[in-house]
């Protein structure tokens, strides 16, 4: 009997992956250019970093309006719910002081660093923990819910533009 090649279906947290794979290449894209001594740096450092701070800002709130609501009526243990909560506010935290911040200068680099070590350890506990739970869940339309992201997401980053 042949077995089934057919790959499943996209669903909201191959969307929120895609979201974590885009920004960690972003991250690695701002470490070399911590590195260079070009004139230019300072500049593409900071034009960087706001993309990236658009990009999580984004991020964080369509997994808090959409996708954390819906798992947490469709699980049982929300603790890890309740740390993602709390890994965004964090972020949130260091966001707000990079977008502050009038200088790119070491400090800068520093935030832009511990916010990617965030992100990292974020992107880890969801993947392994948060993601194996959303897709085992009875009842959770994670197929459906990946267009409810994606639909608000493309307002959220039109907006975003709109006030950059």
């Amino acid at each position: 009997m042949p077995t089934s090649t057919k790959r499943a279906e996209p669903d909201a947290c191959s969307l929120l992956d895609a979201d974590h794979r885009k920004v960690k290449k972003m991250f690695k894209e701002y470490d070399e250019l911590v590195g260079s001594r070009a004139a230019s740096a300072a500049e593409k450092r900071r034009q960087l970093a706001t993309e990236i701070c658009m990009e999580l800002t984004v991020h964080a709130q369509i997994e808090e309006e959409i996708f954390y609501p819906a798992l947490r009526e469709a699980i049982k243990e929300t603790d890890l719910l309740d740390e993602a909560e709390v890994e965004h506010a964090s972020a949130k935290d260091l966001i707000a002081q990079i977008q502050e911040a009038q200088d790119v200068d070491e400090m800068f680099d520093a935030k832009v660093k511990v916010l990617g070590e965030y992100i990292d350890h974020h992107v880890k506990e969801e993947r392994n923990e948060i993601f194996v739970k959303a897709r085992a869940a009875r009842g959770l339309d994670l197929v459906g819910m990946r267009e409810r992201l994606e639909a608000r997401k493309e307002v959220l980053m039109e907006e975003a533009m709109a006030a950059a």
